[in-house]
């Protein structure tokens, strides 16, 4: 990803930061890392569904993207069960 990019986002609410990285990504598709990035401020938005298609697809695009251990993490928070709550 071009370091303007990167740096255009950094520091931005998700919500914007999500606007340029899909602009960005209708230049350059196959960015990678755009795409991880773009998960990564989806899913700090709330819009997991969202994020986990990003990850899928940066993952499809490099198989040793970053993008596993995001999508690695999203999995284990999405499969968190707290016994406790059930059986106080």
């Amino acid at each position: 990803m071009e370091d303007n990019i990167r740096e255009k986002v950094k520091g931005l609410d998700s919500e914007k930061a999500i606007e340029i990285l899909t602009d960005h990504l209708a230049t350059c598709p196959d960015d990678e890392e755009a795409l991880t990035l773009r998960g990564i401020k989806y899913w700090s938005a709330g819009r997991h569904s969202l994020a986990i298609a990003d990850y899928l697809a940066a993952i499809r695009i490099n198989p040793e993207s970053r993008a596993r251990e995001a999508l690695k993490a999203a999995n284990e928070i999405l499969d968190y069960r707290n016994k406790d709550l059930y059986n106080p």
